[in-house]
C-alpha cells in the first residue's frame, strides 16, 4: 500500500512536470496566411517596401513623452516604477490606447512589429484585440472609418494588412495592441509611395480605469470606448486602464497631474467597493484639482454586470458603489470643486443583457453603448 502510494505520487509529480514543460516549450504558430490568406505577404513583395519606424515621429497615448522610458512603448515613464504598485507597473507595459497617425498614397499597407508576450489571446478576448494592430483611415468626408486589423499568429508579425486600396493620399491611424506590449513597430509601403508620419496631438482626454478601460474584451483595439470617443471628438486619448488595479491610487494621481489633459475621466469603480470609494475618491479628485484648476473631471459609476438581474449579491454591490460615488460627488460639489461631471452606470452596457462577453467585460456592442453615454457628458465638459 505504501509503495503504491509513493508510486502514484511520483507518477502525479512527473505528469505535472511534463505538462509544465510542454506548456513552456515553444510551439509552431500557424501562418498568418492560414488564418487569413488575404493577409499573406511574400518575401519578394516585402523586399520592395519602404519601412517607416513609428518611433521617429511619435505615438499618441504615450503620456509624458519627454520622460525616460524603460522601453519606448511603455505607457508610464520610468519614474513611476516603484511608486505605483508592481501590478500597475507591469500592466503599464501594455500598449493599450496607443495610436499612431500617418499619411500615404500607397495602395497597400504592411506592418512589422514584435510583441512582448508570446500569449497572443485570452480565453475571453481574441488575438486581434489582445495583440493586433488596428487600422482606420479618414474618408473624403473627414470621418474615421475602419480599414483592417492585423491578425497575429506569432510573436513577431510582418504582414500585408490590406491591398487594393482606392487611389489617393489619405490619413491613417493604427491602434496598438491592448493587452500586449510592443518592442518595435514599423509601417511598410511600396517603394516610391508618398509617406508622412504625423506628430502626436497634444492635450489628450485621459481615462483612468480598470480592465474595461484597458480594453477587455474588445475584438480589436479600435473598438474600445476610449478609442471610439477619440475618433468622435477627433482628439488624442491616453488610456490608463490597469486590469484589476484601477483603484483611485494617489501614486497614479501623481502621474495624472503631470499630464496636460483636455479632461480626466475617472472610471475605477469596477475594481473597488463602497468603502474604498468613500475613502479614495475625494482625495484623488482634490489632488487633480489642486494641480489642474480648470481641467474637467468626470466621475463614472461602474457598469452593472449583465447578469446582475439574477445575482442579487452582485446587484447589491453595484448599488452600494453607485451610492458611495454619488455621495462623494455631492460632497465635492459642496466643497466648491468646479467643473466636475458625472456619468451614471446603470445603462452603460444597455438593458438587454447583451453588452458583455462574460457579464463583466464589454463586448464590442457594450463598448459602443458606453461611448454613446460618455459622449454627451464629455462633450459638455470640453
Amino acid at each position: 500500500m505504501t509503495l503504491d502510494f509513493k508510486f502514484l505520487s511520483l507518477l502525479f509529480v512527473s505528469t505535472q512536470l511534463g505538462l509544465a514543460l510542454a506548456q513552456d516549450a515553444p510551439s509552431t504558430a500557424p501562418s498568418t496566411a492560414k488564418l487569413d490568406p488575404a493577409m499573406d505577404v511574400n518575401k519578394a513583395a516585402a523586399d520592395r517596401l519602404d519601412w517607416h519606424d513609428v518611433t521617429k515621429w511619435g505615438v499618441e497615448g504615450r503620456i509624458l513623452p519627454e520622460q525616460k522610458r524603460v522601453q519606448w512603448f511603455d505607457r508610464l515613464p520610468a519614474s513611476a516604477e516603484g511608486s505605483v504598485t508592481s501590478n500597475v507597473w507591469n500592466l503599464s507595459r501594455d500598449s493599450a490606447g496607443m495610436m499612431v497617425r500617418f499619411r500615404t498614397d500607397a495602395s497597400a499597407i504592411h506592418v512589422h512589429y514584435k510583441l512582448k508576450k508570446s500569449n497572443l489571446a485570452m480565453a475571453h478576448m481574441p488575438a486581434t484585440g489582445v495583440s493586433g494592430v488596428d487600422f482606420y483611415a479618414r474618408d473624403t468626408d473627414g470621418k474615421w472609418k475602419w480599414v483592417q486589423v492585423a491578425k497575429p499568429a506569432s510573436q513577431e508579425v510582418k504582414v500585408e494588412v490590406i491591398s487594393g486600396l482606392a487611389p489617393g493620399e489619405r490619413e491613417y491611424a493604427a491602434y496598438l495592441p491592448l493587452y500586449n506590449g510592443v518592442e518595435f513597430l514599423s509601417i511598410g509601403v511600396k517603394q516610391g509611395s508618398k509617406f508622412q508620419g504625423l506628430a502626436p496631438r497634444e492635450k489628450p482626454i485621459v481615462f483612468y480605469g480598470t480592465s474595461i478601460t484597458h480594453g477587455a474584451s474588445a475584438s480589436r483595439p479600435g473598438m474600445v470606448h476610449t478609442a471610439i470617443l477619440g475618433r468622435r471628438f477627433d482628439l488624442p486619448v491616453a488610456n490608463l486602464g490597469f486590469s484589476g488595479n484601477g483603484k483611485m491610487d494617489k501614486a497614479v494621481g501623481d502621474v495624472l497631474v503631470q499630464i496636460d489633459a483636455a479632461a480626466y475621466v475617472i472610471d475605477c469603480l469596477p475594481n473597488m467597493n463602497a468603502g474604498e470609494v468613500a475613502a479614495k475618491c475625494i482625495p484623488l479628485v482634490k489632488q487633480i484639482r489642486a494641480a489642474k484648476p480648470d481641467a474637467p473631471i468626470i466621475l463614472v459609476e461602474d457598469r452593472r454586470n449583465t447578469n446582475d438581474w439574477i445575482t442579487p449579491a452582485r446587484s447589491k454591490h453595484h448599488t452600494s458603489n453607485h451610492a458611495a460615488l454619488q455621495k462623494a460627488f455631492e460632497t465635492l460639489q459642496s466643497d466648491g470643486v468646479k467643473n466636475l461631471h458625472y456619468i451614471p452606470g446603470d445603462h452603460l452596457y444597455g438593458d438587454d443583457t447583451e453588452g458583455a462577453t462574460d457579464g463583466s467585460h464589454a463586448n464590442d456592442l457594450g463598448f459602443m453603448r458606453q461611448a454613446e453615454i460618455f459622449e454627451p457628458v464629455i462633450r459638455k465638459a470640453l
